[in-house]
């Protein structure tokens, strides 16, 4: 008996029609396509779909990033950010402190405070508290998007409350959604191998989970490019895809290419814009229940950002002020944009500006 094995451009073929019915691709499709050197393909894949969720419209938020403290308890190995307490460069400051930031760069139009940093555990989970409710108190007209998965464990931890009672405590001090990192990798073998000092895989999916059943949308990243393998980011991929299966919680995936500015991490290259465009498109494809994918700017620079749109991209993020996260390992593009340049970002590459709320809600379309 001969076996009969499919020629790469029938494997394509198929997984295209799929596509085109709007069936579900397995790990083992997505392997492939990462595999392919029909890169065009699987833009054009990627691009259809995405179309047909969110037309040409891109969407972009005016927002802030905020950063209130850097000292942390763990020691991931891809983390130029963080700081022990007392070292140089270390910082923990007040609400007080942060308003004569803000107050300097606030726009009538920003509508997003985006807050991640250090888990410290120097001060008590009130410290957070107190600062989720005086910014809402302040700027009142500002959602307050704060804190990933990984931190509300460490909350859980620092206060020994549930996560439910942890974020039902945020939720009535101000905060309107969590962020997505902490996510990494969600794989055992990589978190061990990378140091990730801070929730696991079931902690950081039960705490997304526990967040959805709680009514509240959320946002969920992906940090590739070091020693993960193609299968634990497809994994990655259908983890999140089974809980929003369940929960219907995520408001959009966010894939971010490692900034190997940190000699210890052992990398010695960049990302590949290969990659990066390649990761974007599987990401569309794979994540087929999330609404939207985002091209990161701060990790994929602006051009490759703008041919991202063209590969299942629908969001840009927003015009964040001043990144740290990122760019202290290493990243080369502009610490944030204007409303204008990302409106000009869009445009440029064949695409509608769409100005969001935090929850898509649109606000204007230029």
């Amino acid at each position: 008996m001969s076996i009969i094995i499919p020629t790469p451009e029938k494997r394509m073929a198929a997984i295209a029609e799929k596509v085109e019915h709007g069936e579900r691709l397995s790990l083992e499709e997505g392997l492939f396509l990462y595999q392919s050197d029909d890169l065009a393909m699987l833009g054009m894949l990627a691009n259809k779909v995405n179309l047909r969720k969110n037309g040409k419209k891109v969407y972009f938020i005016d927002n802030m990033s905020l950063y209130f403290t850097n000292v942390c308890e763990a020691h991931c190995a891809f983390c130029h950010f963080r700081r022990d307490q007392g070292e140089e460069g270390a910082y923990t400051v007040s609400p007080e402190e942060m308003f004569a930031y803000i107050d300097e760069h606030i726009q009538p139009d920003t509508r997003e405070f985006h807050i991640t940093g250090g888990h410290n555990p120097h001060v008590s989970f009130d410290y957070y508290l107190g600062y989720v409710r005086a910014l809402k108190e302040r700027y009142p007209q500002v959602t307050v998007k704060a804190h990933t998965a990984a931190e509300i464990e460490f909350f859980s931890r620092l206060s020994g409350l549930s996560y439910r009672e942890v974020l039902q405590a945020l939720l009535d001090a101000g905060l309107g959604t969590l962020t997505g990192g902490g996510a990494e990798i969600l794989s055992e073998r990589y978190r061990e191998k990378m140091g990730v000092g801070k929730a696991t895989t079931e902690q950081w999916l039960e705490v997304q989970r526990t967040a959805h059943r709680m009514g509240m949308k959320t946002h969920a990243t992906m940090l590739y490019g070091s020693i993960e393998t193609l299968e634990e980011r497809l994994t990655h991929m259908i983890l999140l895809r089974e809980l929003q299966d369940e929960t219907n919680g995520f408001l959009v995936f966010i894939p971010n290419a490692v900034q190997p500015a940190k000699k210890s991490m052992g990398l010695k290259r960049r990302v590949s814009a290969y990659d990066d465009l390649r990761t974007i498109a599987v990401s569309r494809l794979m994540c087929d229940n999330i609404p939207h994918i985002k091209a990161y700017f701060i990790n994929l620079g602006t051009q490759i950002t703008q041919i991202a749109l063209h590969f299942g991209a629908s969001d840009v993020h927003g015009t964040i002020v001043q990144e740290r996260i990122s760019h202290a390992a290493g990243a080369l593009s502009p610490e944030g944009l204007t409303k204008d340049e990302l409106i000009h970002l869009i445009k440029s590459a064949d695409r509608i500006p769409a100005e969001r709320d935090t929850f898509y809600g649109e606000v204007k379309v230029y």
